[in-house]
């Protein structure tokens, strides 16, 4: 036999590279690896990378920073399933970094990393994508992809594999999606409630919590709380409240039984499992603050039901929720402050918290926390309204000034709600003098200019409540406070306009107050909204008619007319007709304006003064408007005796002081610095009346000039002359116990003041206008005091028997005409009724003659009215 000869091996092809095994020590090496086409090299690198990324956020970074990711996004899709897995598992690592994630979010991975929750993936897959995503949906932007590209239904899927990682993760990413509300809407379409329920059987407590902690957020939504009633959820929920085991699950667990209890229909089957008692014994016996807080907030959504507070003030709830006030937590704080407001509608419990709850809710109005403030502000509004023993308790606890300081508030639920407290209080008399002694008015500022429409609602009914004397309105003005208010008329929201007509109408309670409310605009804007037949309410209609009521000179000027019950006072004036629209300009203004050809403005006052317009230097008005003595009264006395027996005395019987005051008050047109002399003369020689003259112009002479003097207190001219009718007329007027006589007598004697009767074919004749001219010449002034007009055709006589009537109680009314009337009407029992038994007879309207045949009554329908008024 042959030997055997070896066969050789045959040499590899000439173009086949032979394997070669390399190791790399450098990060970056590998990076380069992953735009390999060889699927074992990119497995081993993803592998490798996968490993570094694993040991910390730094090397995260300079993954980043040497640009891996944009590779491995394409290893997302790769055929090789073990490439594909590897690649997966590094973006599960990766995206906890925040660089990344922008990253990832500009490159729209989001869609390949939906793509690897497919039930054919890997379970290692499906943990690892999971996690990308639950990493990813921490942030707004991400959310919105995911949700938009249909990765909610397979994270709910992925609720019911066996790999609790996949669980945690997937439920993970969906309480971070279920923030936004169209991922809520869409999870009840999705039927999540089913699964997410089924995790809080789960052996993991984290995934159980996480499960607690969405349920407590979609259960926000009326839709998911019936889906978890009729899943079986609320006693799923109730068996964790009662296992001590589960105590680290409690407090989530509380939050969704809160939730569930504003459902009716879970509400009555937590009554019924006892759920309501086990809220209270949480509440009462937990010392873990969180706890304590869902429970009292559980308790405060429970007792908005009528048989709920009935159940918890039987288990006596407001000793616990007292007790709740004290914790150191500030939600629990809240959440007992909420329950003590909802429990507020059972009386029985208002009752309780008089003695117990206002004084430390007191004390929690001076917390550093706005929100504990704010909670304890709602508290005490529902304690104290309709309640005025809790609204006295709370002014003795020291409340007010607690309540003051919280207008300044940063919350506006903390300003509306102290504002409501003070309002409740200001409905008892001495409660709100406290409040108006601790400078409310000023505090009311800053919510008056509020944006916040609760806000300006609030403290405008607070004005209301408040500025019921002149004291306190005079405050408010001057803090200006009438500003904002005027300008909460115009607001469009209906309560704040209803609120500030209120205000308005109660500030416009005294006629400075009126005149400075029409000076800002109010009339105007209440003119406005009263036109509006869905703007318009009867605090802006009667804001309007008090306005106007307290304002007399403003009333009429516009309307013409003037009621019995408008009682004219000092300081008014008939500046004629304005046109709607028109300012009237105030007295003082008026007063010192140069005299011009418009017609004289009528000046009603009774009172002296020491502070007048300033005249001229070169005055000669004293033989027209300064020393006269009283006027004769022979006409009046005539009268008098003609129609009745009482007689009088010559003089009327003014003792010499009552004569002294107005007579001499009667220089102060011209002069402001007399006073000391005013009441001691006695006399009207000419020696002193030159004496006061020359020191009447020296007083006058630093006013027009401007020099030395201190700026006083403005007072309109006095009207000595018109003091003495007011006294005369007292005298021998109001003892007449027969009106009609009173009206007559009244009539006749305006009329003697006035120029005396005026025959209708001398009427043109007389040279009224002449007279009224000089004293506007004499007083340099267009404001002329009703005594000093001696020659007064039908709206002077008028304006002095109404201003006169008023003033010793004689009910009339003013009424201007067309072409310079003016006339009077009285009610008078009808003369064919008198004597009749039976009702009341009825009055009859009748136009008092003051020109013709003074002291005459013409019936007002009649051609001798019409005559009067118009021929």
């Amino acid at each position: 036999m042959g030997k055997k000869v070896k066969k050789e091996a045959e040499p590899p092809p000439k173009d086949v590279f032979d394997p070669l095994t390399v190791e790399s020590k450098k990060v970056a090496t590998v990076v380069l690896m992953l735009n390999s086409p060889e699927e074992e090299i990119l497995a081993k690198a993803c592998e490798a990378i996968y490993r570094f990324a694993l040991k910390g956020e730094e090397n995260k970074a300079t993954l980043l920073e040497l640009g891996a990711v944009e590779p491995l996004t394409k290893l997302l899709t790769h055929e090789d399933k073990i490439v594909r897995r590897n690649a997966t598992m590094i973006f599960g690592i990766l995206a906890s970094n925040n660089d990344v994630k922008k990253l990832l979010r500009e490159l729209d991975v989001v869609n390949s990393v939906i793509a690897r929750l497919a039930p054919e993936e890997e379970v290692v897959i499906h943990e690892f994508a999971s996690l990308c995503l639950a990493n990813m949906s921490v942030e707004y932007t991400s959310k919105v992809q995911i949700f938009e590209q249909g990765g909610l239904e397979p994270l709910i899927r992925l609720l019911s594999s066996p790999d609790p990682d996949v669980k945690k993760n997937s439920i993970e990413c969906i309480y971070n999606l279920v923030q936004d509300f169209r991922c809520r809407a869409t999870l009840q379409e999705l039927n999540a409630i089913p699964p997410i329920l089924d995790l809080l059987k789960s052996e993991y407590p984290i995934i159980q919590l996480l499960a607690l902690k969405t349920l407590g957020v979609i259960t926000n939504d009326k839709a998911s709380r019936a889906m978890l009633r009729e899943n079986q959820g609320v006693d799923q929920l109730i068996k964790i409240l009662e296992t001590k085991e589960l105590n680290d699950l409690h407090i989530e667990a509380l939050s969704v039984v809160a939730n569930c209890i504003e459902d009716m229909d879970t509400m009555v089957l937590i009554q019924q499992t006892g759920g309501l008692k086990k809220l209270l014994s949480f509440a009462e016996n937990s010392t873990i603050p969180e706890i304590q807080k869902n429970a009292a907030r559980a308790i405060a959504k429970a007792a908005y039901d009528p048989e709920n507070r009935k159940l918890f003030h039987e288990l006596e709830v407001e000793k616990c929720l007292v007790s709740l006030l004290g914790s150191e937590n500030d939600g629990t704080k809240i959440a007992a402050s909420q329950a003590i407001s909802a429990m507020c509608e059972n009386s029985g419990s208002k009752e309780f918290f008089n003695n117990q709850g206002i004084p430390q809710l007191i004390q929690l109005l001076k917390s550093d926390s706005e929100e504990v403030r704010e909670a304890a502000a709602l508290a005490l509004a529902n304690l104290t309204t309709c309640n005025p023993a809790n609204a006295k308790a709370a002014a003795e606890g020291d409340g007010i000034d607690a309540l003051i300081n919280t207008l300044s508030s940063k919350r506006d639920g903390a300003i509306a709600n102290a504002a409501t407290v003070l309002t409740n209080m200001a409905m008892q008399e001495p409660l709100r003098l406290g409040i108006q002694s601790h400078d409310v008015m000023h505090a009311l500022l800053s919510p008056l200019h509020s944006a916040n429409t609760i806000v300006q609602s609030k403290a405008a009914l607070t004005v209301a409540a408040t500025a019921c004397d002149a004291e306190a309105r005079t405050e408010l003005r001057n803090a200006g406070g009438l500003e904002p208010l005027v300008e909460l008329l115009r607001s469009k929201n209906e309560e704040v306009r209803r609120n500030a007509s209120w205000a308005v109408m109660v500030c416009a309670g005294d006629e400075p107050m009126a005149v400075e409310l029409c000076r800002l605009g109010a009339l105007e804007i209440l003119e406005e909204i009263n036109v509006s037949v869905s703007r318009k309410n009867k605090f802006s209609e009667a804001a309007y008619n008090k306005l106007l009521n307290n304002y007399l000179s403003l009333k009429y000027s516009q309307t013409g007319y003037l009621s019995s019950s408008n009682i004219i006072s000092d300081g008014f004036y008939d500046y004629g007709r304005i046109n709607p629209g028109t300012k009237l300009l105030p007295l003082k203004d008026l007063c010192l304006q140069e005299p011009s050809d418009q017609r004289a403005i009528l000046l009603i006052n009774s009172r002296s003064s020491d502070v007048s317009p300033p005249p001229s230097t070169e005055d000669k008005s004293s033989d027209v408007g300064y020393g006269r003595s009283i006027s004769s009264s022979s006409s009046l006395r005539r009268a008098s005796k003609e129609k009745t027996n009482f007689h009088f005395s010559a003089g009327f019987g003014s003792p010499t002081e009552e004569k002294s005051e107005p007579t001499s008050g009667r220089n102060t047109a011209v002069s402001k610095s007399t006073t000391k002399e005013k009441g001691s003369r006695k006399g009207r020689g000419k020696k002193e009346e030159e004496k006061v003259k020359e020191e009447e112009e020296v007083a006058a002479a630093p006013k027009l000039t401007g020099e030395g003097s201190l700026e006083k207190e403005w007072f309109p001219p006095s009207d000595p002359d018109f003091c003495v009718y007011v006294y005369e007329v007292t005298k021998s007027v109001l003892p007449i116990t027969n009106i009609k006589e009173q009206i007559e007598v009244l009539a006749k004697y305006v009329a003697e003041k006035m120029g005396g009767k005026i025959p209708k074919e001398k009427l043109q004749d007389f040279s009224w206008e002449l007279h009224i001219s000089e004293l506007k010449f004499q007083l340099k002034s267009n404001v002329v005091p009703i005594g000093l007009i001696k020659k007064g055709i039908f709206y002077h006589r008028a304006l002095l028997f109404k201003a006169l009537a008023d003033k010793i109680g004689v009910g009339c009314s003013l009424v201007r005409g067309e072409y310079g009337r003016a006339w009077n009407e009285v009610k008078l029992m009808s003369e064919s009724r008198k004597g009749v038994m039976g009702a009341l007879p009825p009055l009859e309207v009748y136009i008092v003659d003051l020109m013709f045949h003074p002291g005459s009554l013409i019936k007002l329908r009649s051609r001798e009215a019409d005559h009067y008024r118009f021929l």
